[in-house]
């Protein structure tokens, strides 16, 4: 079934370039680095300092790496001198997914690259809402890492034990990662802001071996102490022998358990040498989670090479390097903190703010952005949106003089978003929105430093991503929207499910749609000019008369409107459900409805005018600040609250709660009049 939109001139059209690399960028950015050497290597490919031909340039290059996979690896390996203490015998031992195994016979560690790049400056900035302040340079970090991997291998931990994280944003969090690798245990790590439920469901999985857990945490001017939540998590967690107490919000917590060791962090205290254990390049690094808003959370495993390989591939797409400064607010529990984590193996300082991004009005991270020197800014769109509603004006407010980039992900960045950026915090700042997911650990599309910013765009497929719009009989579309999917292998896919034999729940993840192909669950189009546009998740895709819509594009017109703050829109027994939060103290009254209607009547067509429109306090969203669609449409639907969404993935679910409340005379009004 061909999908079809009611703005497709919008679509078509030539959308607005709101930023160009200069020459001294382009010249100087690490994708260009990495073309020039591919020239001086035998392979001919082109770049040039006007970003305009670069589009021609780039496009030839990115088919050449999805073509050609194995050439293209092989560079990637070559020009960032990956470590390995056994030689691989192959690239990839087949095309096949999943399966295929990556660099057979090559023996590395993850850490071992990061610590390439010891400097006597920062490695961690860390930053607490309350103003609490803390610098680790890079040998602070390796005297820690060194510590801590000692104390574990002296306390019985070894290959291939599973070592837990149950902590905010602290850079014990990182140490706790890079220790574990080092020595070839296994990581996983949850947020604080994730009830203790969740977590149990996810390390159960795992049976750990070490718990690092910290009491509490600062967020949106709140202490908020976890102690209780720490004590239920342990009693649920019988395979742990080693718990390390990492005090936050009070210096006094200690914890006994009979048949347990207890330590608290500071009390950790050796002084042997880093040994790194050499794994298989396919050996698993980490476990981390889906988010879990239906059914048990996916427990993915990632590999030491896999990561490793295609963060510095990334680094090509990020322009990061040694002397960048870079955030990216997330918690533990989002894919982001690790994205930030691997900007280490750059020699770039890593920046994390521990603490509620909406705190004093949005002015948290700018703030940070000034302090702390940042060169890179990533931010999550509906913070960018709540920007756009506000007052805020960075620009002015804040001096971003080192500022270079804003990252944005987590949802589609609007066209308005797009337009805040450039007006209200830079105009010459590289704006680079991405789309990947947790599966991959990377984005499929995002960013390039050598080409131009259209407005409401992706500037390009990433490398080695082989991404495409399927229609629905499986064939690749241009300029028109499909089915993101994934054609070829690559190294950051998932080596398998914790506990998935036979690969049973990886295939019915992302391979029953289309055969041997990745399905990604989300509506793309790919430009001829080879930019993305995401339209949002294809299973919350709105359908009025056989004709489709992504609701990003219901939000982007519902949003623009004055009064409203936020909105979502369901499909339900065949009617469209708007709701809506509005501004101040604003009521929904029968003119503000009107307005709302006839605004999308004249932007979306009249198939897309709600049945309905509510007024709603709030938008339940996903712990990544996901607006709560599908869940709420199979409540909605008659599902059971429980069984349609797990309540501790919600960061707010009174916020459900009073929605769900609000749809009841309304869905009663629909099925009597279905009846």
């Amino acid at each position: 079934m061909k999908l079809l939109l009611t703005y497709l001139d919008k679509i078509y059209s030539m959308p607005e370039v709101l930023w160009k690399p200069y020459e001294d960028f382009i010249k100087e950015s690490t994708m260009a680095n990495y073309v020039e050497w591919l020239k001086n290597n035998g392979y001919d490919f082109d770049i040039s300092y006007d970003p305009m031909k670069n589009i021609e340039y780039y496009n030839r290059l990115w088919k050449w790496s999805v073509t050609e996979l194995e050439n293209f690896w092989k560079t990637i390996w070559d020009y960032f001198n990956i470590i390995a203490h056994t030689p691989y015998v192959n690239v990839m031992s087949s095309r096949q997914m999943p399966g295929v195994k990556w660099f057979s016979g090559s023996t590395l560690n993850y850490v071992e690259h990061i610590f390439r790049n010891t400097k006597d400056k920062p490695a961690i900035i860390y930053r607490r809402e309350d103003g609490l302040r803390k610098i680790i340079s890079w040998n602070e970090m390796l005297q820690q890492v060194s510590s801590l991997a000692s104390f574990l291998k002296q306390s019985g931990v070894k290959k291939g034990d599973r070592i837990v994280g149950y902590i905010s944003q602290r850079p014990e969090a990182v140490i706790g990662l890079l220790a574990s690798a080092s020595i070839g245990a296994i990581w996983s790590v949850a947020g604080l802001e994730l009830g203790v439920t969740a977590v149990i469901d996810r390390f159960k999985q795992l049976q750990p071996k070490v718990l690092i857990i910290a009491d509490g945490y600062v967020y949106n001017g709140k202490r908020i102490d976890k102690r209780e939540d720490v004590k239920k998590l342990i009693s649920n967690l019988p395979s742990l022998e080693l718990i390390i107490i990492v005090p936050s919000l009070d210096e006094n917590f200690n914890y006994y358990s009979e048949g347990k060791k207890v330590v608290k962090w500071d009390e950790i205290h050796t002084k042997e040498k880093i040994e790194f254990e050499f794994v298989d390049f396919n050996y698993p690094l980490w476990v981390i989670y889906t988010s879990g808003t239906t059914g048990i959370p996916k427990p993915i495993v990632h590999s030491h090479g896999g990561i490793l390989i295609e963060a510095l591939k990334a680094s090509l797409h990020l322009n990061l390097r040694e002397n960048d400064r870079f955030l990216w607010y997330s918690t533990p529990s989002w894919m982001m903190w690790n994205v930030v984590v691997n900007a280490l193996l750059y020699g770039s300082t890593v920046v994390f703010y521990d603490g509620s991004p909406m705190y004093n009005n949005l002015t948290p991270l700018w703030e940070i952005a000034e302090k702390e020197e940042l060169t890179f800014l990533g931010l999550s769109a509906p913070f960018i949106h709540s920007c756009v509603k506000s007052t805020l004006e960075p620009g002015s407010q804040y001096n971003l003089k080192n500022l270079k980039a804003i990252g944005s992900t987590a949802a589609p960045l609007s066209v308005s978003g797009f337009e805040w950026i450039y007006k209200k915090v830079k105009q010459d700042i590289w704006l680079t929105p991405g789309s990947g997911g947790t599966d991959v650990m990377t984005a499929f599309v995002g960013g390039c430093p050598i080409l131009p910013v259209w407005s409401g765009e992706m500037q390009c497929r990433w490398l080695g991503a082989s991404v495409q719009a399927f229609d629905s009989e499986g064939k690749p579309v241009i300029n028109e929207v499909g089915e993101l999917v994934i054609t070829e292998p690559m190294p950051s896919m998932p080596i398998y499910f914790w506990g998935d034999d036979n690969y049973k729940w990886y295939k019915e993840s992302y391979f029953n749609l289309f055969p041997n192909v990745w399905w990604h669950g989300d509506w793309i189009m790919i430009t001829d000019r080879g930019t993305a546009i995401i339209y949002g998740r294809s299973d919350s895709t709105i359908k009025r008369k056989g004709i489709r819509m992504g609701t990003l594009d219901i939000y982007k017109v519902v949003e623009s409107i004055p009064e409203v703050q936020n909105s979502m829109a369901i499909e339900a027994y065949d009617n469209l459900i708007l709701y809506v939060v509005l501004k101040g103290n604003l009521t929904l009254d029968e003119s503000l409805k009107q307005k709302i209607k006839d605004k999308m009547r004249q932007e979306l067509g009249p198939y897309f005018i709600p049945d309905y429109i509510i007024q709603v306090p709030d938008i339940p969203l996903t712990l990544n600040f996901k607006k709560l669609e599908v869940p709420v449409k199979k409540i909605l639907m008659g599902w059971d609250i429980n069984k349609a969404v797990r309540i501790d993935s919600i960061s707010n679910p009174d916020a459900l709660y009073t929605l769900i409340e609000l749809s009841k005379p309304i869905i009663e009004e629909i099925k009597r009049k279905r009846a």
